[in-house]
């Protein structure tokens, strides 16, 4: 499983013109399923996600994580997760010009792990916004710091 994890202000998913997920403060999460990918590897990734120290702590260093800041700031509405599924980040580009999909899991497994990955965040307590699975996706986000993160969980 492939994650690439924004730190964002605000970040928002549309799919046919219709708003599907929406978060204020907190991480906005790509997530693409490889075809070997089980639930081991998604719960190590939600794990990560949740307490990857990439926030500000008071003397502006990332020593916090979005676990702590939700628990700093339990009073304030829209601080969480929002996932996107992209399965192109499975895409290998080593070779000629067009990627091969071959290591993505097919759409069935892939689904099925992508909505454990979201239940796996909102059983840890956090609001976990997400995509639609396999539709085209407009979204929007501002990006704090920029602070962009890659996590593979092989």
């Amino acid at each position: 499983m492939k994650a690439v994890v924004q730190r964002v202000s605000g970040a928002s998913v549309k799919t046919e013109g219709m708003e599907k997920g929406r978060i204020g403060f907190g991480l906005l999460v790509y997530l693409g399923v490889a075809v070997e990918d089980t639930a081991a590897e998604a719960d190590w990734l939600a794990e990560k996600i949740i307490h990857l120290r990439i926030f500000d702590d008071a003397d502006g260093k990332m020593n916090l994580s979005l676990a702590d800041i939700v628990s700093q700031n339990a009073q304030q509405s829209g601080i969480g997760i929002l996932v996107v599924s992209q399965f192109t980040l499975m895409g290998d580009a080593r070779k000629g010009r067009r990627p091969s999909w071959a290591k993505a899991a097919p759409p069935e497994k892939a689904k099925d792990l992508y909505l454990y990955f979201i239940e796996k965040i909102r059983t840890a307590g956090f609001v976990c916004e997400c995509g639609e699975f396999q539709a085209v996706m407009k979204v929007t986000s501002v990006n704090e710091g920029p602070v962009t993160i890659l996590l593979d969980s092989q």
